[in-house]
């Protein structure tokens, strides 16, 4: 570790990438100094001392607030004692210098003073000694302790010898190691908690996941049933709504015959009621089977002919025709594009060339789509619901209905933003907004029409 730590900081001063994480950070130093050497030898002596001092003195001359200092064995060579008291006064006066030191050492002494002083951290190296090797792992904050006696006793020592040592050593000091040994335990278990709670983190956060994807499924298939039943009760609607044609043919010659303000307030009050009938029957829409309009035209149809849209119960007349089998019906005021497949034939001779057939009245034309005080949009694509809407508001201003309510649900918004950009450009909306608490608020649009 001390040999790395001045390889790694002479790299970085050359320029050279480092084994180190990403945002680890290196300061620059303008000497590092080394006294390196393996000191556990029997050949240490006198002369040994003195050169490692003689060195350190020249350290001590050399060094300064940018300098990396590095110590293998501080003060060893000598008396323990007399040591350990040199390698702490000479760590400190490197200190004061303002250098930065690391320093290996197995004195106690060093250890005590490293775990009293501030700015001065313990670290340690472990090492496994079931296997006699070292884990090459860096413990920081953590002393390390001595392994003598496990190491001798795996070695095979005999173990009278090594309680005969552990007897003789100072009482200090035993209590020193037995302590490193009991951080050392409770460290360990430590890891092996956390270990064991980041594993059921991950597996937290994996379940956490597929209940994310499972919620997101369930709500995806709850807004496809919601859909597929709109479609259904609005078909349901649509139905009842031919089976009223008498009704509305009846509320026509009301109108003929009644002064015009009475004739409202009649046709209002009975299309209400019939309304309140229609909502009655849709109520009931998923016990109802649904009959498709299987109705064929008795031939091709033509520009001219008279028809109905079976998909939305009105008449008009057919103003032009693609080549995809595309027509445009002109109803009234209006005219909508729909597929050849969903028009009726209502008139079979083709009317005769450069004759115009009168346009029905637009009581007539517009009657399947009734003065309600509301129409519910939802489950239409975007050009069907403006169609429908368009047709909806013309029958509301003929029968002087004002305000309506055009229902077209919260989902996207891309229905509603429909809705909003024809009733910008339609010409009998006198104002619209989207609807407060208690009226749907943002799911429907109340609308103000230009009454005469």
């Amino acid at each position: 570790t001390l040999k790395t730590i001045g390889l790694l900081a002479a790299m970085n001063q050359c320029g050279l990438h480092i084994p180190a994480r990403d945002g680890s950070k290196l300061p620059i130093f303008h000497h590092i100094l080394a006294d390196i050497g393996d000191e556990q030898s029997i050949e240490q002596n006198l002369s040994t001392f003195s050169s490692h001092m003689s060195n350190i003195v020249h350290i001590l001359e050399e060094c300064d607030d940018q300098s990396l200092v590095l110590f293998d064995e501080l003060g060893a060579g000598t008396d323990p004692s007399e040591g350990a008291a040199l390698a702490v006064s000479i760590i400190e006066k490197i200190r004061q210098s303002g250098a930065m030191v690391v320093a290996t050492t197995h004195y106690t002494e060093l250890k005590i003073y490293a775990t009293n002083e501030e700015r001065v951290q313990n670290a340690c190296c472990e090492f496994d000694v079931e296997t006699l090797k070292p884990t090459y792992r860096l413990l920081i904050g953590i002393p390390g302790k001595s392994n003598a006696f496990a190491i001798s006793e795996r070695l095979g020592l005999d173990k009278t010898i090594i309680e005969d040592a552990k007897g003789r050593i100072g009482e200090d000091n035993a209590e020193f190691e037995s302590t490193i040994e009991k951080l050392e335990k409770t460290r360990l278990a430590l890891e092996e908690k956390i270990k064991l709670e980041d594993e059921k983190l991950k597996d937290a956060a994996e379940k956490d996941k597929k209940s994310s994807q499972l919620k997101a499924e369930l709500e995806v298939r709850l807004e496809k049933a919601n859909l597929k039943a709109a479609r259904e009760a609005d078909e349901i609607i649509s139905e009842a709504r031919r089976t009223a044609e008498e009704v509305f043919n009846e509320l026509d010659r009301m109108k003929a015959r009644a002064n015009e303000e009475q004739s409202n307030k009649e046709i209002n009050d009975a299309r209400a009621e019939l309304r309140r009938k229609l909502n009655s029957a849709g109520k009931g829409y998923q016990k109802t089977e649904i009959i498709k309009d299987d109705r064929k035209s008795s031939r091709e149809i033509a520009v001219g002919d008279l028809v109905e849209v079976k998909s939305m119960g009105v008449r008009g007349e057919v103003s032009e025709k693609s080549a995809d089998k595309v027509l445009k019906v002109k109803t009234g005021i209006l005219t909508i594009s729909v597929n050849e497949d969903d028009v009726l034939l209502l008139e079979n001779p083709r009317p005769e060339k450069g004759k115009t057939k009168p346009a029905p009245k637009p009581s007539q034309q517009l009657r399947t789509e009734s003065a309600r005080a509301e129409i519910d949009l939802r489950g239409m694509d975007s050009i069907e619901a403006v169609n429908t809407a368009e047709l909806y508001l013309d029958n509301a201003l003929m029968s002087n209905l004002s305000p309506v309510t055009i229902i077209h649900g919260k989902g996207t918004g891309v229905l509603r933003s429909a809705i909003h950009q024809m009733l910008k450009k339609n010409k009998i909306v006198k104002s619209y907004r989207l609807g407060s608490f208690g009226e749907g608020e943002s799911g429907v649009t109340i609308v103000e029409l230009k009454l005469k």
